[in-house]
């Protein structure tokens, strides 16, 4: 079984911020409608395929995360090698994506969580490009904003195209891969 953890922000306030890209790539999935959902582990989980694909979605606040990874990891005895968080990346260009196994928290607080409940860093990551802030703008206002109306209007087909790498990532198994961008940022 894999357990992948979808990253982001529980409240209405939060729903179309950059740090809930990864819950706005969820429901580009090609069945996420066909998902059962259950309240446990400090969030929602659902349970998929075969083998089988156990899906969370903490609905805790990010620098918490790992409270709901570690209970539902506990609970189906699961290993952090059998961990692929999605999460959102200042580090990475808007519209770049890419599948990493290991590594820090690179400052991001749910990772940090994960990492420290945990007690390993050595999980896959499956990064969603947010860019960096612009010079003066300060990290947290950023990942909790909006994006620019250029981004707004490319987001659904960088989620869809995010999500099928991530289908067909989970389908031919957890390798690391290259960076991919999925879009060139729009001048």
């Amino acid at each position: 079984m894999i357990i992948s953890t979808f990253l982001g922000n529980n409240g209405k306030k939060y729903e179309l911020t950059r740090h809930n890209l990864p819950w706005m790539m969820l429901t580009y999935l090609s069945f996420y409608h066909s998902l059962r959902w259950s309240e446990k582990f400090k969030g929602e989980y659902s349970k998929f395929g075969n083998p089988e694909l156990l899906i969370l979605k903490p609905r805790i606040f990010m620098n918490n995360s790992g409270e709901s990874v570690v209970s539902a990891m506990s609970f189906f005895k699961l290993k952090p090698a059998d961990l692929l968080v999605i999460h959102d990346d200042l580090e990475l260009p808007f519209g770049t994506v890419q599948l990493k196994k290991g590594g820090g928290a690179g400052g991001h607080n749910g990772l940090r969580s994960i990492i420290r409940q945990t007690g390993s860093s050595d999980f896959f990551r499956f990064r969603l490009g947010i860019s960096r802030p612009p010079a003066g703008r300060d990290v947290s206002s950023w990942v909790l904003s909006r994006f620019s109306s250029d981004e707004e209007a490319i987001l659904p087909d960088y989620l869809r195209k995010a999500a099928e790498l991530y289908e067909q990532v989970l389908a031919g198994g957890l390798k690391p891969e290259a960076k991919i961008k999925l879009f060139e940022p729009r001048d």
